[in-house]
This record gives structure tokens, sequence and C-alpha cells, in this order.
């Protein structure tokens, strides 16, 4: 004999993923599985977290309740790789360059292409 249990009373929803699967003749489904991969590969290469969010709208169509305009956005936010820096050094009219404006040059200093210096004896080979 079945029990009077009010949350077992009624219609049982229809499995989300069902839907899922026949919502724009699959597209969703497959395109939130490639979101998923590629999250899931980028977050490995870059050591940080991501999402994949769908949202799903469902309107009356010209205000007939008795047929339902169902639509879905995907957004995928991948994490991004850090991007190396550079350290500039501002020249007296507020440019940027590599070199150090405040640091002393010695003229007769050239550099030695392919030549290697003994560190210990200072010889240059």
């Amino acid at each position: 004999m079945p029990e009077n249990n009010a949350i077992n009373d009624g219609p049982e929803p229809r499995p989300f993923a069902t839907w899922l699967l026949e919502q724009s003749g699959g597209k969703t489904h497959e395109e939130l599985s490639d979101a998923l991969y590629d999250l899931v590969g980028r977050v490995r290469d870059t050591g940080k977290k991501g999402s994949v969010s769908l949202t799903v709208t469902v309107g009356p169509l010209k205000g007939d309740v008795g047929v339902l305009i169902v639509s879905d956005e995907i957004k995928l936010r991948l994490p991004e790789h850090d991007r190396k820096a550079s350290l500039f050094y501002p020249d007296r009219h507020g440019n940027l360059t590599r070199r150090d404006p405040n640091q002393l040059t010695f003229d007769g200093l050239r550099e030695l292409d392919g030549q290697t210096v003994n560190i210990e004896t200072g010889e240059i080979k």
C-alpha cells in the first residue's frame, strides 16, 4: 500500500540532462562539453580557476503560456596565463627606457662577443 507523502505526490520532474540533450538540437550540450574540456585543460595549464556557466531563460510565446520559448547562454571564463612584467626607468622627459638614466656610463667599455672571462683571474679567453 503506497504511503501518502506530500513530497512524493504529483508528477516527477523530467531529468535536466534529458532536456539539455534536446536543447538547440543538442548544440547546447555539445558546446558545454567542449567548454568544460577547454576549461579543465586551461586550469591544468595555468594552475588557476575558471568557470563555465549556463543561463536558461524561459518565456511565453506572445503571452501564450501553452507555448514556451527556451533559450540558453553559455559563458566560459578561462583562467589567463601570467604575463611577464618588464623593468623600465623614466627618463627626464617622462619616457620609459630600459637603461637607468641615473646610472653612470663608461665610454671605454665594450661587449665581448663570443669570448669568456675567467672569474677568478679576470683573464679573457
